[in-house]
């Protein structure tokens, strides 16, 4: 279910959309799997012509920028649709309006070159804005997030392949702002590394700063790009 994916010929992908959507509440507990399945009955409901990857068992070829992490809201995901059969922006939405569930929404539609490389391959990093209920004052959460980020290291400890692995989270913590919340708490805004490179979670950063076991609520507000220069797309996002 990738770009990098081979199509059958007499299906041969004709144009490449490029969606922008948002993840709401209905649907923060899916996993990445069940909302690429999500997408794909999407289409599916709304009869679009979309072209398929060759194989065995041949799936709708679409491709979801990143992970968005279970329990967190996205209000600018981003996803690559590729159809047999050209329709325009307007079209499209038009057709999927009425087949998506409830937590699912189309934000923007545009087409993008054909043949552009992955777009899970040009995000460079995720802006979070996590709300945190707590009786602490701002200046001491404050003085937590100025402690975090004067680390010279963070050493935490996932899953990775069965095995349990340590890796330092501070390299991809780009920024942590904090500012007082509309309904009393905290309101954190977190600029986090996305890459092939490497990709700091949220809820890691929650963690290391000692607010993960209280009330709160993380969004995605925003994915950051960078283009292939020669395509003269540029950067898009907030890089």
């Amino acid at each position: 279910m990738g770009g990098g994916e081979r199509v059958e010929r007499d299906g041969a992908p004709q144009q490449r959309l490029r969606l922008r959507f948002a993840k709401g509440e209905p649907l923060k507990y899916i996993s990445h799997l069940d909302l690429a399945r999500t997408w794909e009955r999407v289409f599916r409901r709304a009869g679009l012509p979309v072209a398929h990857s060759q194989g065995f068992n041949p799936r709708p070829r679409l491709q979801i920028a990143a992970a968005l992490p279970v329990g967190v809201t996205g209000c600018a995901e981003y996803l690559d649709l590729w159809l047999t059969e050209a329709l325009t922006p307007g079209e499209l939405e038009a057709r999927l309006r009425p087949c998506l569930p409830p937590g699912l929404e189309v934000l923007d539609v545009a087409e993008t070159e054909l043949r552009a490389p992955a777009l899970q391959a040009q995000v460079r990093a995720a802006e979070y804005r996590i709300e945190v209920w707590n009786q602490e004052p701002v200046e001491a959460v404050h003085s937590r997030v100025q402690a975090l980020l004067d680390a010279p290291s963070i050493l935490r400890q996932r899953q990775h392949k069965g095995k349990l692995q340590t890796y330092d989270l501070r390299p991809l913590i780009q920024s942590v702002t904090v500012e007082p919340g509309p309904k009393g708490g905290q309101v954190l805004i977190m600029r986090l590394q996305s890459s092939p490179a490497g990709a700091g979670r949220p809820d890691e950063v929650l963690k290391a700063l000692g607010l993960s076991l209280g009330r709160h609520s993380m969004e995605r507000t925003n994915l950051c790009f960078e283009f292939d220069k020669s395509s003269g797309d540029g950067i898009i996002g907030c890089c």
